[in-house]
């Protein structure tokens, strides 16, 4: 069986890359289509040395540096790529990527970490932050209008989509009419110890971009002076984190892996104030033994056990305000939350854990497909 694998691009390592890199390996032999190439030279061993095949994108000006500004042209580029000799097709899509042409006696799955967020129910939100008005809005607006259609018109090429998440298989029955499969992201659990003692400090870490809401979380802390909040990350919002920092909070920028699951292991508790598709931090933290503070909405209901659950994992606040933040803080305070239920919860989404639930999601596509075509339909 030859087998193609589709990602979308290829510039950084990410969560999806690191999905990417599990997919590779259960498939040596896949070749790999991307529209744009430009990993970090300390980052191909994700692709495991395996040559990549790019979009026309690859090559226009200032692709590397601007190739997001190209996504009108991406459904056309990845409707290139001639993937006609392939058995099998599957795609890593948070984009474009699912939008590849596919026969009928071709198996084309899609693992899918949600349908284009900034073109569906993100929208609006995505144009805000970006500042968009004017002409420009109305272009930008014309453009998501586009992209919404072509979306849908492509999802009919899919024979099964695998969500990341149940937040995310709802997603794509809202935005395709299409139900999906659930298997969770890899997450690499023994990189991680069992830290049972804990020091009395609050940990937050995230890139600073606005939906992350970093700065909420600090300005929740300047309200609670007698605890302490550890703050890692860096990005656009790091002013606005500075700003709302009291005497109480340590900003410490940017950090290393090692570092960070230093600070994560024995913080009292992590806290998580973004509305996430999945959300693979919280999951670390509570791999190292560490209860999580998060919003009550998206993936992060998936992966921390509240209140109502056996074995607690966390508490949620249902709105993304200070007052709800300092709620929840002072809330975790009255609950009994053992280190060893953070871990045993976090080893439910093990890569061996992904491994096998995505191959017998292929398996059985293909024997579905082989059944079709048996039965002539």
């Amino acid at each position: 069986m030859k087998v193609a694998i589709v990602h979308d691009w290829l510039t950084l390592t990410g969560g999806a890359e690191r999905v990417l890199e599990q997919i590779l390996d259960l498939f040596p032999n896949a070749d790999l289509f991307c529209t744009v190439c430009f990993l970090p030279e300390e980052d191909h061993g994700l692709i495991a040395g395996r040559s990549v095949t790019t979009s026309f994108i690859q090559k226009l000006p200032f692709a590397r540096r601007f190739y997001r500004k190209y996504l009108p042209l991406m459904p056309i580029a990845v409707e290139q790529f001639d993937l006609s000799a392939y058995d099998l097709v599957l795609s890593s899509s948070h984009a474009v990527a699912k939008g590849v042409i596919t026969g009928p006696d071709q198996v084309h799955l899609c693992y899918i970490y949600s349908p284009i967020r900034y073109a569906w129910d993100l929208q609006h939100a995505y144009l805000k932050e970006a500042g968009v008005r004017g002409l420009s809005g109305i272009m930008a607006r014309a453009i998501l209008h586009y992209m919404r259609i072509w979306d849908v018109r492509t999802s009919h090429g899919v024979d099964r989509f695998i969500a990341i998440s149940q937040f995310i298989a709802r997603r794509v029955r809202k935005a395709y009419g299409r139900m999906a499969s659930v298997v969770y992201p890899p997450v690499d659990i023994a990189r991680f110890r069992l830290h049972v003692q804990k020091d009395d400090y609050y940990l937050t870490a995230s890139r600073m971009v606005p939906y992350k809401r970093m700065p909420l979380i600090v300005e929740a802390f300047a309200k609670m002076p007698e605890r302490r909040l550890v703050v890692i990350g860096d990005g656009p919002d790091m002013e606005l984190v500075r700003a709302a920092a009291g005497d109480n909070v340590e900003i410490l920028g940017r950090q290393s892996d090692a570092v960070m699951t230093d600070y994560m292991s024995r913080a009292k508790a992590f806290l998580y104030a973004a509305e996430e598709d999945f959300g693979i931090v919280p999951l670390e933290a509570q791999a190292c033994g560490t209860p999580v503070i998060a919003y009550g909405r998206g993936g992060s209901l998936e992966t921390i056990r509240g209140h109502d659950d056996p074995g607690q994992t966390g508490v949620f606040f249902l709105e993304q305000s200070v007052d709800a933040i300092v709620a929840a803080v002072r809330h975790l305070d009255t609950r009994s939350i053992r280190p060893e239920d953070c871990r045993t919860n976090a080893e439910r989404f093990s890569t061996e854990a992904f491994r096998n639930g995505l191959m017998a999601a292929v398996d059985e596509a293909i024997e579905a497909h082989r059944e079709e075509t048996r039965l002539g339909r």
